[in-house]
């Protein structure tokens, strides 16, 4: 692999830190004496190796983290994870969320959410002299943008002229650096474990990222392959896939002090941010987004209380936007709380100082880093004009949208069709535009409209999206009455909602489109060509941000290994490892009590109320009354473990991720932080910083005296 002058910075800057920092695996030799004294047993190189043991067992669901348990294709993950597809093979008659499912044979799984994958990485592979050839170096705007697009497109057709992969060209380092990524992307996922909602999601939303916690946040599904081992579509003559590796269980437990990495695939942090991006962030578009979401759940709850088919419909949203409206609001309490802001500014000062400290530092760097400060700042405003837009759009009209953008695409060869809208998509969109219906129910998503669309409304009329306005038939200043009156009209107007009608516009012509009286369809075709000119427009701008921050970038790197400091890539939703210990904490939240590292089943016992998110089920409560414990109890604690704590790097999409000791067994699953921590997606807090994992003791506890999950304890060799 050819290195950088970015690939040779970091190798030659790495520090003394355990705790910190989601490492590629590439980089993980060159932190060999860290994970050494940290307490890994394997030899630091194999973690390299992407295909051989214990990375061939870690995968991705998209969203998610995972890993492979068994020989037999079956997988373990968050509970949270699998929410949604236990949502939607629920009945008001069957309420799976509620009582939990198990099948104990392959012929009682049942199909996964629509869009259900499981991605297994097999090769990455660094393409940045492929990206920004010396042609594209020298391109700015729309046309810097097209050209990195083009470059990438044909990467990744090349990669999958392998039937059944999923490949993708990920950016690291603001566009400094850009790697492929090779997938076998698994179609056929089908559910085959979740434990009742009163132990998968014990505690709720009123103890998500709250410690001490007692959730038993874990998952099964089985990846599925036709019967000559290749990646297919949902069909019963399918056959469960046969990874070259699997995990295999912990058969000791762990304790505090013990030395734990997580595998796994996070997806986005920011500790690379401008200040502006900081102050943008904490001072307008998080106080937003929280408000927005308490006002979105309250919608939802207002109108599906008396209607549970409709509840269970949009169980897996509501459980989606409270974890991220809990998260938000956690950051902000941390950042009202710290000199965030102040700390970056005066680090961002410090890195100009260096770079005007000499001509040849200040002509290389510092018009760049000026330019991405002023086009930085002009996105930021034009994300604050259009925030209560994405919001006031019906769910068939964003779908129309996009199908109608799907058909103009298709006129095209597909080497210059727009990503997202190759062949390659082609799966991903039946599966979506099939499934819409599953998680939609009308009045709910009139109301959420309407709620946002007055706020919309309310803006000056030259914040307003014209073609919008002219499609939905509204104007600035109408009342709530004659935007509720609009709103019935384009609603009554559309069959979009019938999975037939909706299903039959994947394959039609623009023509088709511009011919529908479908009112959804037509004021997708009205706006269409200024989605477009506005599209260019933000391509524009993306165009010379990126390469404005890619010099920045350039320039930091140079700036702290001049100080000896570590530069690891900020999470992208690319495979990564963090390594550290299971610890609890000398001080709590808000300065209480410390932290123990493990929480135990007493806690069930002590928070069980009976009702709401506190409903433990009976049969665990009995079990625990009878002391029925087996082999899971831990000799210190003398009952079983539940969670613990880990002084782990992980964010969003790392939940699911394996957790390893240093034999690289399966000892937990990460699927939490503290709310006290989780701005470390922003601002890293080594002292402060827990993630939490269910404990695998746990897990199989449940499974062997619970649930009787005794068909796949077997599979997965615990005896």
């Amino acid at each position: 692999m050819k290195k950088t002058l970015l690939s040779l910075a970091i190798l030659t800057s790495f520090a003394a830190q355990a705790d910190e920092g989601m490492w590629m695996p590439q980089q993980l030799p060159q932190v060999a004496k860290q994970l050494k004294a940290a307490g890994l047993k394997l030899d630091p190189a194999s973690l390299t190796k992407l295909t051989e043991f214990p990375m061939g067992a870690i995968v991705s669901l998209g969203g998610c983290s995972a890993s492979f348990v068994s020989p037999q294709g079956l997988v373990i993950t968050n509970h949270h994870c699998v929410y949604n597809s236990v949502a939607v093979n629920s009945t008001p008659e069957r309420d799976l969320l509620a009582n939990g499912f198990l099948a104990k044979s392959f012929g009682e799984e049942l199909p996964a959410a629509p869009g259900s994958r499981v991605y297994v990485t097999e090769e990455v592979a660094n393409v940045t002299n492929q990206i920004i050839t010396p042609e594209v170096a020298k391109l700015s705007g729309k046309a810097r943008i097209d050209a990195i697009e083009k470059n990438q497109k044909k990467l990744v057709s090349e990669c999958e002229k392998d039937a059944g992969y999923r490949c993708t060209v990920a950016s690291y380092y603001g566009g400094l650096e850009f790697y492929r990524l090779k997938q076998l992307e698994i179609r056929d996922v089908r559910l085959v474990h979740a434990p009742p909602a009163g132990v998968g999601k014990f505690g709720g939303d009123t103890d998500n990222w709250m410690w001490p916690r007692h959730t038993g946040d874990y998952g099964f599904y089985r990846a599925y392959v036709s019967k000559d081992g290749k990646a297919a579509e949902f069909s019963k003559d399918n056959v469960p896939y046969q990874p070259k590796h699997h995990l295999k269980i912990a058969t000791e437990g762990s304790k505090e002090g013990d030395f734990v990495m997580v595998l796994g695939y996070p997806g986005r942090t920011n500790r690379h941010r401008l200040p502006s991006e900081v102050a943008s962030t904490f001072d307008w578009n998080y106080p937003a987004f929280v408000q927005a979401s308490g006002e979105t759940l309250a919608i939802i709850d207002r109108e599906t209380k008396n209607d549970p088919a409709a509840k269970l419909k949009y169980a897996g949203q509501i459980a989606g936007v409270n974890n991220y409206y809990k998260n938000r609001k956690g950051m902000l309490t941390s950042y009202e709380n710290s000199d965030f802001l102040q700390r970056k500014t005066a680090e961002h000062n410090a890195l100009k100082a260096w770079v005007n400290a000499t001509p040849a530092r200040k002509a290389q760097y510092a018009a760049d880093i000026e330019t991405a400060e002023k086009l930085i700042a002009e996105r930021d405003a034009g994300a604050k004009k259009s925030f209560y837009l994405g919001y006031a759009q019906p769910k068939f009209l964003s779908s129309a949208r996009s199908l109608y953008r799907l058909a103009n695409e298709r006129t095209k060869p597909d080497a210059e069709r727009k990503t997202g809208f190759q062949e390659r998509d082609t799966a991903r969109w039946n599966s979506i535009v099939a499934g819409q219906d599953r998680t939609y129910d009308e009045k709910v998503d009139k109301a959420l409209v309407l709620h946002f669309l007055t706020k919309y409304n309310a803006q000056p009329a030259n914040e307003h999206d014209a073609a919008f306005d002219a499609a939905l038939g509204i104007r600035a200043g109408m009342s709530e009455a004659e935007l509720k009156a609009a709103l019935d009209r384009i609603y009554a107007g559309s069959k979009l909602a019938n999975k037939e009608e909706r299903t039959a516009w994947l394959s039609k012509s623009p023509a088709d489109f511009k011919a529908s009286n479908d009112s959804f369809i037509k004021a997708a075709v009205a706006m269409y060509d200024a989605s477009m000119r506005e599209e260019a427009q933000e391509e524009e701008l993306a165009g010379k941000i990126q390469q404005a921050y890619g010099n920045y970038m350039k320039a930091k790197i140079a700036y702290m290994n001049s100080k000896g400091q570590a530069v690891y890539p900020d999470a992208n939703g690319t495979l990564r490892v963090t390594f550290g210990k299971i610890a609890g904490r000398d001080v709590g939240a808000d300065g209480t009590e410390g932290w123990t590292a493990f929480t135990t089943i007493k806690g069930v016992v002590a928070k069980h109320t009976g009702e709401g998110e506190f409903n433990a089920p009976q049969a665990q409560l009995a079990a625990i009354k009878a002391k029925d414990f087996g082999k899971y109890v831990d000799p210190k604690l003398k009952t079983v473990p539940v969670n613990y704590l880990a002084t782990l790097d992980i964010t969003g999409g790392n939940s699911g991720s394996a957790a390893l000791n240093s034999k690289a067994e399966l000892i937990g699953l990460a699927f939490d932080g503290t709310l006290d921590s989780i701005i470390s997606d922003w601002d890293f807090n080594k002292a402060m910083t827990r993630d939490i994992q269910v404990d695998v003791r746990y897990i199989l506890w449940n499974m062997k005296h619970v649930d009787k999950a005794d068909n796949l304890l077997k599979e997965m060799n615990v005896q």
